[in-house]
This record gives structure tokens, sequence and C-alpha cells, in this order.
């Protein structure tokens, strides 16, 4: 990977650090309990529940993908970094851009996932 596509992607993992820890912190408060005599406007207990549910798992899939950018932000300078772990081929840039925390090549993943 070239020096230049290094910097563009420390930067874009910045970006995506800061905004998934924005995006927690929006996600905690619509994840707290919701009390059972909040008036709660047009949405019915049950939608409250539900969308409470999809914004947990938003949550927690914020919660997973956070400490996996920080440790390819920390990374990213190292040798291996960009390599596929499996066939240690370099990952196209492309997917490092959308995905800065892949460990595998596309084809590799996909193998892996079935």
């Amino acid at each position: 990977m070239e020096l230049e596509q290094k910097q563009e992607l420390k930067q874009h993992i910045r970006t995506k650090i800061e905004n998934i820890k924005r995006d927690i912190a929006s996600f905690k408060k619509l994840t707290q309990p919701i009390a059972p005599d909040d008036a709660i406007g047009r949405l019915t207990r049950m939608e409250a529940i539900n969308s409470k549910s999809i914004n947990e798992a938003a949550l927690n899939k914020l919660k997973n993908t956070l400490p996996k950018l920080e440790r390819a932000l920390i990374k990213i300078d190292a040798p291996e970094f960009g390599l596929c772990i499996e066939c240690e081929e370099p990952i196209p840039f492309a997917r490092l851009r959308i995905m800065p925390e892949a460990d595998f090549c596309v084809q590799c993943a996909e193998e892996r996932n079935g």
C-alpha cells in the first residue's frame, strides 16, 4: 500500500471512530428502559419495545466494530497491515476503505463464511 493511501486510510479510520463513538452515545439514549407509565405518543408500547431491540442490536454492532477500528489504526504502519492473514496477498484498497478492520481478502473471507 502506498504512503498516500495509508494517510487517507488513517484519516478515514479516525473519522469512522469519531462517528461510531457519537452513534454509540445516541444509541445508548435510545436503549434506555421503557417505563410502563411513559407517555410515548403515537407509538404503542410494543412498537417502542421493538424499536428498542433494533437499537440495542445496532449498539452492540457498533461496540464490536469500535475496538477493531482502533486496532486497525494502531496496526496501519505495520508491514503486515493490509495483507490477508490467510493467503498473505494484499487486501484491495477499496475493501480496506469500506472495512478498514478487514483481516481477510474477499476470497478468503467468502471461503471462511461459506
